[in-house]
């Protein structure tokens, strides 16, 4: 191809690169919302010499690739293992990171930290409503 044949070539690539075209729509579509994802979780009691009482603690690690900020509330709720009844819940609360705590003295609550036949339940919410589950068994006395 000589360089007479090229020019009117490059000119109309050149002429189609600067005329590009944008469209625009009216119902732009969100990105989807991830859930919080619970990565760790414990709970269980201990005797505490200062209280003379025993400490229940509930103890969480919550992620969420749409970043930090969008976990709202992480709570537990202990159910009887052998009857499903339940028995007490707790607001755990942002530590530092993505940990989330909580530690309740044990005349405060309805636990009995003599009875092994808890299961507590973690529930991570994110600003969005969506939720993770995660089930353990607490480390009692």
């Amino acid at each position: 191809m000589t360089r007479a044949a090229a020019l009117p070539l490059l000119a109309s690539l050149a002429a189609t690169a600067l005329s590009g075209c944008f469209v625009y729509t009216d119902d732009p579509k969100p990105a989807p919302n991830l859930a919080p994802a619970i990565i760790y979780a414990d709970a269980g009691c201990y005797p505490d010499d200062y209280y003379h009482d025993f400490v229940w603690y509930f103890d969480a690690d919550v992620e969420d690739y749409d970043g930090s900020n969008d976990v709202y509330e992480v709570f537990v709720d202990v159910y009887d293992d052998w009857s499903g009844e339940w028995i007490d819940g707790f607001d755990l609360l942002p530590e530092e990171g993505v940990t989330w705590y909580s530690a309740w003295v044990g005349s405060s609550t309805y636990l009995d930290c003599a009875y092994s036949g808890y299961v507590v339940d973690f529930t991570a919410v994110d600003i969005f409503g969506a939720t993770d589950v995660v089930s353990v068994y607490p480390a009692t006395w």
